[in-house]
């Protein structure tokens, strides 16, 4: 069983460009030479998107791989398929790494002990319920990488397969 998602590197550095492409080949088996082109949001960064295929699970290797490093801002998405629900993963310099479930309309779904969690937090004066719901959509990073996906647009896309 193989899902397809989409890999969204919104902003690196030049210097870290090769090594991104490393980790993406490595994930995906693979050798990957990426189309960059200049970020306009982050002026000196450079972005790339492109779509793969492989093994459900692929997304978060690829979350994996590339979340160690500070100056990167990635999204990663696979859709849902037959085995697995789909995944939404985003990463920022500042928050670091958001992982979402989501269902075949794109929705993301949260589990009930993460709901329970923040409604107790927020009835022992923790934090506000808003703002725990916030975090669980993933918002603070949304608000954060809107300008890069906005500076994105027309930009080429390339489809990589994972050799299983």
């Amino acid at each position: 069983m193989t899902t397809r998602g989409v890999l969204y590197v919104h902003s690196a550095p030049r210097a870290l460009c090769p090594h991104v492409e490393w980790a993406v080949a490595g994930v995906l088996g693979v050798r990957v030479q990426l189309d960059w082109i200049r970020q306009p949001a982050s002026p000196g960064t450079w972005r790339v998107e492109f779509s793969w295929q492989g093994e459900p699970g692929t997304a978060s290797k690829l979350a994996s791989a590339l979340r160690g490093w500070q100056m990167l801002r990635f999204e990663v998405t696979a859709e849902p398929c037959p085995t697995a629900e789909g995944e939404r993963y985003s990463a920022t310099p500042e928050l670091g790494i958001f992982h979402a479930v989501t269902g075949i309309h794109g929705d993301i779904l949260i589990p009930e002990d993460r709901l329970r969690a923040a409604l107790a937090r927020s009835a022992q004066g923790e934090t506000e319920l808003e703002a725990e719901i916030s975090r669980l959509l993933g918002k603070p990073w949304d608000d954060e990488l809107e300008p890069f996906r906005y500076a994105g647009e027309g930009a080429p896309v390339r489809w990589l397969h994972q050799v299983v």
